[in-house]
């Protein structure tokens, strides 16, 4: 396992659905991976078999996440996102249409001002992903 220089890291918390998010977004990108998992064991806070704590990286950039151990009323808001520059259509449309199964769009996947095809979406997780055509 290589260890990471990378000084800030973003770190989601779910509610059970960590493993399955990773998965999902390994999936989604290359150069891609789950690192490491520590997972809750019997008698400890969280569910046994959960995501204690995990290390992931998408595209060569490490992220972590956790099963929080801790019901809370809080979840993920769009007023932070994961911007992605696609380098190619098939790309961003690839993206659109797997990140809105079972999630929602925010900004439509259209040209705009700012972009000649960009998308705002939150995902399944309610995780919130903005997609934007490098310029060619």
């Amino acid at each position: 396992m290589e260890i990471s220089n990378q000084k800030i890291t973003m770190f989601f918390m779910f509610d059970g659905k960590a493993e399955e998010a990773m998965n999902f977004y390994t999936s989604l990108f290359d150069q891609s991976e789950i690192i490491s998992i520590t997972r809750y064991g019997a008698n400890e806070d969280g569910e046994e078999g959960k995501v204690k704590h995990a290390t992931f990286s998408l595209c060569g950039q490490e992220f972590m996440c956790i099963d929080s151990s801790v019901k809370h009323e809080f979840t993920f808001t769009p007023a932070i996102s994961l911007y992605v520059k696609c380098d190619t259509e098939d790309e961003i449309d690839r993206l659109f249409e797997k990140l809105t199964q079972d999630g929602a769009v925010l900004m439509p996947l259209q040209a705009y001002p700012f972009s000649q095809k960009f998308c705002w979406v939150v995902d399944k997780f309610g995780v919130s992903w903005q997609l934007s055509l490098a310029k060619s």
